[in-house]
């Protein structure tokens, strides 16, 4: 694929391989786990595929599950790291059509207003952007509970 067709996706794993990715939390046998920017809801994460396909149709069926079971992965150590009361999964691919998996820890003390919401109507414009200064010791807490509980690390 050509630079100027690449997606945003294509770029993060780029850095990702080189290990230039400061929000990078875990090596998943299907790729990467980051922690997402914004941080719209604290523990948001992403799951990028290595290699990157552009939908998860695209994989064979082996991939297909290997891929879906660390997004499940993801979700269990965000369930045990973030007290969170269940996960909410999503696969879109239209802004930035590459697959990708958006994995939001939900908590029970979420304000009225957006405990019942899906994630896209909280204030992503408001919500702090990804920095170590912010962010660095959850990265951390992350990564170490993914080596643990996942076998999986930096």
């Amino acid at each position: 694929m050509a630079a100027s067709a690449q997606t945003a996706i294509h770029r993060r794993v780029e850095l990702l391989r080189k290990g230039e990715d400061p929000a990078f939390i875990a090596r998943m046998h299907s790729g990467w786990v980051v922690l997402a920017d914004p941080q719209v809801i604290a523990g948001y994460c992403l799951l990028f595929p290595d290699p990157v396909v552009p939908h998860l149709n695209a994989l064979q069926p082996a991939a297909q599950q290997e891929f879906l079971a660390d997004m499940a992965a993801v979700g269990d150590v965000l369930l045990h790291e973030c007290g969170a009361s269940r996960i909410n999964y999503a696969i879109y691919g239209n802004v930035e059509p590459a697959l990708h998996a958006h994995v939001f820890p939900r908590r029970a003390d979420e304000p009225d207003t957006l405990r019942m919401t899906q994630p896209w109507a909280h204030d992503w414009v408001g919500a702090p952007g990804f920095s170590m200064d912010l962010h660095g010791a959850l990265v951390a807490r992350l990564s170490r509970a993914f080596g643990t509980m996942t076998g999986h690390s930096k």
